[in-house]
């Protein structure tokens, strides 16, 4: 059992699209640095908001296992080791994601509070947010289902509006019951919501006791609850990871907390948050909470402007953009792909994703960067039959014992120092020190040290791909 109280549960689902090319579905926004008040990604700063509060438990994660990896490494590089990492074999919205939290937390004790928040959201904390939590405990501890509302600054038309019974107090926090819940208005109405008190926008996060939720998600939709136990019942444990049975979770209704729970529950609550927050819906969201300069501009990177207003320019490369002329604009740019957009259209970027995705057009999915448990790789350059990449292996990690049925690989190291098997043999390299890898060998490589190794990789053959590996042995699980 845990001795403290209260489980933060931090939902690390979603792709992201609406922030692409740098958000995509091999590396969604919530793992990414998009805050130019923090190093940190946005996971990372979730986690990081709760450091004040002493009777929290470390979080419960809940992610798809192709992300698995990226959310502990993540963890690990803010010294916080999971309470418990759930692996959903599929997007199920939020309901049955709670649900299995919830169930889990009683496992583990008696009857914890639940902290539920998005990992991909910016929020300003300061001493209104915490006063804000601290209130919401309270009133969960009471059996009360607490959801908070950001007091709106503009009628946003992005965002799903609350609407309480009662005007909400800044200074007594006491939340209201909730009255409705709205979807994302007309600008007409977004306009109206702004004048009147008791409309605030939904911020996707929420508080109650973990029974309390599983018996309301059960009074309204008691299959949820049902699956979900069984789910983790058949459950398998996966060095951090717990894989969430797929054939009972594939059963599950995919509907939100919100429409299965708090639309119909007589015991809900809505708290005032009034603080800086967006849930980065897309690029212009961002421009919109990010610091500008006196032509209304956001910058980041190596960007020179003339005569430009009212833009968003973002560069993660050493590459050069000079604007000039231009006004409402979104540029940005990464390794293989870049958005110029009118900002107004921002919210249209998904369906462009989308329209890439019909093409088989590879850059709306993958990144340059891939992830390993290991490290990462990014691909340098690439033609038909070859390939470069410079691969990144972690202090004391090792690649999987494996083979390749179409390509050779030649390894050179330009930083530490590798351990390297080559079928039978084993040798050590250092830094301009290189090796071939025969195509059909078995190879391994391995980084010894405290220290980070990097080496080229230049791969040859008829198929480039990477599912093209055959696994003897692997320390991280995989076939």
């Amino acid at each position: 059992m845990f001795d403290k109280d209260i489980f933060p549960v931090i939902l690390c689902g979603g792709s992201g699209t609406r922030l692409w090319p740098l958000s995509r579905e091999s590396f969604p926004k919530q793992f990414l640095n998009l805050n130019s008040k923090s190093s940190k990604s946005l996971l990372q700063q979730t986690q990081e908001r709760l450091k004040s509060f002493k009777d929290i438990s470390p979080p419960i994660l809940i992610c798809n296992k192709e992300h698995r990896f990226i959310a502990a490494e993540q963890m690990r590089e803010i010294n916080i080791k999971p309470t418990s990492i759930l692996l959903e074999p599929f997007g199920k919205n939020t309901a049955p994601s709670i649900a299995l939290a919830a169930l889990k937390a009683l496992e583990l004790n008696n009857d914890p509070i639940l902290l539920v928040l998005a990992s991909d959201h910016l929020i300003e904390y300061n001493d209104n947010f915490y006063k804000a939590l601290s209130k919401s405990f309270q009133l969960a501890k009471k059996g009360r289902i607490v959801t908070f509302g950001v007091l709106p600054t503009s009628p946003n038309t992005g965002y799903g509006y609350i609407e309480s019974k009662e005007e909400l107090n800044l200074e007594t926090l006491e939340g209201s019951e909730i009255k409705n819940f709205i979807e994302k208005p007309n600008l007409s109405l977004a306009k109206k919501f702004l004048l009147d008190k008791r409309y605030s926008w939904n911020s996707g996060m929420f508080v109650f006791k973990a029974a309390k939720i599983v018996s309301e998600i059960e009074k309204f939709h008691p299959e949820i609850i049902k699956l979900c136990k069984k789910a983790i019942e058949l459950s398998k444990d996966d060095l951090d990871f717990k894989r969430i049975d797929e054939n009972i979770f594939e059963k599950c209704p995919s509907i939100s907390i919100d429409i299965a729970v708090m639309e119909k529950t007589k015991i809900g609550t809505v708290v005032p948050l009034n603080v800086n927050w967006t849930d980065i819906g897309n690029w212009k969201s961002l421009w919109e909470y990010e610091t500008k300069n006196g032509e209304g501009n956001y910058i980041q990177g190596k960007v020179f402007l003339k005569n430009v207003s009212d833009s968003f320019f973002k560069t993660s490369n050493n590459k050069l953009i000079v604007g000039m002329g231009v006004k409402e604009l979104i540029v940005v740019d990464t390794d293989d792909a870049i958005l110029v957009s009118d900002k107004n259209h921002a919210q249209q970027v998904k369906d462009i994703v989308n329209e890439l995705n019909e093409k088989g057009i590879v850059e709306a999915k993958q990144h340059k960067k891939g992830f390993r448990p290991w490290g990462n790789y990014i691909s340098l350059a690439s033609d038909n039959r070859w390939q470069v990449k410079l691969i990144k292996v972690n202090p004391r990690a090792s690649l999987s014992l494996q083979k390749h049925k179409y390509r050779a690989e030649h390894w050179v190291v330009v930083e530490g120092t590798a351990l390297v098997r080559i079928d039978d043999r084993e040798i050590i390299l250092k830094e301009n020190q290189s090796t071939f890898i025969p195509l059909g060998s078995k190879h391994k490589l391995s980084n010894p040290t405290d220290q980070i190794l990097l080496i080229i990789e230049v791969q040859s053959g008829t198929y480039l791909g990477e599912d093209d590996i055959i696994r003897f042995a692997d320390d991280y699980g995989r076939n």
